[in-house]
């Protein structure tokens, strides 16, 4: 398994998986501020391949990003765009001013919910789809030779955050779908891109497990286990 891996992009697992939707729709959501937004900031812009797929973008845009091979591909993407881009090392210090944006948006990155509300211009608003604790959990149960045990629901704590830094929550939803791994290839190509979800993965530590998947895919034609996912939309007064 050698197939590269770089931004933030997922087109080899074109017809390998199925994600089965969610009930909203987060890029109709941020597309639906762009009109009257003025400066909009991507956190985790990954490769700029989101970020990018808007157009027309507001006047002003920036992006972060902290994983140092993403930083030059999202660079190359989005400054011909008029995007800048901001390397960064630390989530919880931002080096972005403060009151400055009307619009951020945040998809699948760590975020520090007073960091959000500093640089949030007043009545602007954040948008962000974040990927609970219970993601995947299936898939890690099988290769692993105990369970993983996730207590806390990043859901609520993400509520209790952002309303604790003083921003109101306009919009909130949290929902589990199914996810469908076609092949063993697939579920390589997934662990290696999020190397969080299963912390420590290779082919070798995990060939036999890896096997018995494999074989459990040839007969059932698939796995399937399920992506939990959250919506929040909040504004700051």
């Amino acid at each position: 398994m050698s197939q590269p891996f770089t931004g933030w992009e997922f087109a080899f697992l074109a017809n390998r998986w199925q994600e089965h939707p969610l009930p909203w729709s987060y890029v109709d959501r941020v597309r639906s501020f762009l009109p009257l937004t003025r400066r909009m900031l991507d956190m985790g812009t990954g490769g700029g391949e989101f970020l990018s797929s808007f157009t027309p973008l507001p006047p002003e845009c920036w992006a972060t990003e902290a994983y140092l091979p993403n930083i030059p591909i999202a660079r190359q993407r989005l400054e011909p765009l008029g995007i800048r881009v901001i390397a960064i090392e630390n989530d919880a210090h931002l080096p972005l001013p403060d009151a400055h944006f009307d619009l951020v948006i945040n998809r699948h990155e760590n975020f520090y919910a007073a960091e959000v509300a500093r640089v949030l211009m007043p009545d602007g608003r954040f948008v962000t789809q974040q990927v609970g604790e219970l993601n995947t959990i299936d898939l890690n149960d099988f290769l692993c030779d105990q369970p993983v045990s996730r207590k806390h629901s990043y859901y609520q704590q993400a509520l209790h955050y952002l309303r604790e830094a003083g921003l109101d929550i306009v919009d909130s939803r949290e929902v589990c779908v199914d996810i469908d791994f076609l092949d063993i290839g697939a579920v390589v190509f997934y662990l290696r891109a999020i190397p969080w979800q299963l912390p420590g993965f290779t082919i070798d530590r995990y060939r036999p497990r890896l096997l018995a998947l494999h074989k459990e895919i040839q007969s059932h034609g698939k796995f399937t286990t399920k992506a939990h996912r959250y919506f929040i939309e909040a504004a700051k007064v």
